[in-house]
């Protein structure tokens, strides 16, 4: 796994690389030629000579942490139960180029690596296409980045415009960095804001502690594989939720992906039959009135529609039903008779306890999947 660290000022971006190097066994990489300007020491560089990810490094960054309430020491507090993981501190894995580094992580894909040196678009794209790669948002609220700086010599509308031209590109031709502190250079960089669709995982450290913290990054689980690769119930959940997009049900947006042996047989979201008013048309009284007791719903389901279109012969023996809400009632007694087997679903609905009942009298699994945090 290969994990590229972005975020805002002080929101704790090195407490969490020093979290994955002292607690997860990562190797720390930085760039040389990066594009703020501030090249740090070359330790190797492995366009001329080969490393050998063996060796036993680890990280090495003098930077004080934001979360620290003293200078760091030779090691980081670790509570248990990854007290004995010992931390031998040397200098960082160091590249010449981003695309020496594209091509080791590469290479040692199974090795996990992290670096706080992607910065730009540019620089994430080629490695977004690798599915080891994984990129995580630190963030936490203004005012608790600034209440960590108070002795950086910044004062609170100054660092407001410092965090407005990170994030957002802007400039202030008033805004002069303090000379008690120096800070990464952002005038002419890239927005923060421009990487949010490349990033897999947002974290928001709003924590007084590094334990804290770091009980919070356990139980999101970073190493997750799923945040890489989705499993099958998370694969075929993200299409029925991609299926309820195209529904036109005033209601609500339902969507269902009906499988046989990991295969797609046919997929389904509700709104009105075709060749009928769409619903969101006000071809369905009922739905446009919001009403329980008006006409009789005349939009189908997605799992209606999904089995619909398959029919019974397709459906066969051993097929799974995936839908992002619970099936109704009525639903469940078509799900039924077609021969389904299994129903995965994401969200609750009202119906659930008796739709359980008969899929339970049916011999129907029923079961509920959720994504990762």
């Amino acid at each position: 796994m290969f994990v590229a660290i972005v975020g805002t000022r002080a929101s704790g971006k090195s407490t969490v690389v020093q979290y994955l190097v002292n607690r997860k066994g990562f190797i720390s990489i930085t760039l040389t030629n990066r594009e703020d300007g501030l090249d740090r020491d070359s330790t190797y560089d492995t366009e001329a000579d080969e490393v050998d990810i063996r060796t036993n490094y680890r990280y090495d960054d003098n930077r004080l942490s934001f979360l620290q309430m003293s200078p760091p020491t030779s090691t980081l507090p670790s509570p248990a139960p990854d007290a004995d993981f010992q931390v031998t501190l040397t200098r960082p894995l160091v590249f010449s180029s981003p695309a020496s580094l594209l091509q080791h992580v590469t290479k040692y894909w199974r090795t996990n690596f992290v670096t706080m040196d992607l910065r730009t678009k540019e620089l994430l794209e080629p490695f977004t296409t690798r599915p080891f790669f994984l990129v995580v948002s630190v963030d936490a609220p203004l005012l608790i980045r600034f209440r960590r700086c108070e002795d950086s010599g910044f004062s609170l509308e100054e660092f407001v415009r410092e965090h407005d031209n990170h994030y957002y590109g802007t400039s202030d031709a008033g805004f002069e960095t303090p000379r008690k502190v120096t800070f990464e250079q952002t005038a002419g960089c890239p927005a923060l804001s421009d990487l949010n669709h490349l990033v897999n995982l947002h974290v928001v450290n709003s924590f007084d502690s590094m334990q804290a913290l770091h009980f919070h990054l356990d139980q999101l689980d970073l190493l997750d594989p799923e945040r890489m690769r989705p499993g099958w119930d998370a694969y075929f959940m993200q299409l029925a939720t991609l299926a309820s997009r195209r529904s036109n049900c005033m209601k609500r947006r339902v969507g269902a992906i009906l499988v046989r042996n990991k295969r797609i047989l046919a997929t389904g979201y509700n709104g009105t039959p075709r060749g009928v008013l769409n619903c969101n048309e006000g071809g369905c009284t009922r739905c446009n009135s919001a009403s329980e007791t008006s006409d009789e719903c005349v939009c189908l389901h997605a799992e209606e529609n999904a089995l619909l279109e398959a029919g019974r012969e397709r459906v066969g023996d051993g097929a799974v039903l995936y839908c992002n809400t619970c099936p109704c009632l009525k639903c469940t007694i078509k799900i039924i008779q077609t021969g389904v087997k299994e129903v995965v679903y994401n969200l609750s609905y009202k119906m659930d306890d008796s739709s359980a009942a008969l899929f339970h009298e049916a011999g129907v699994v029923l079961r509920r999947h959720a994504t990762p945090a």
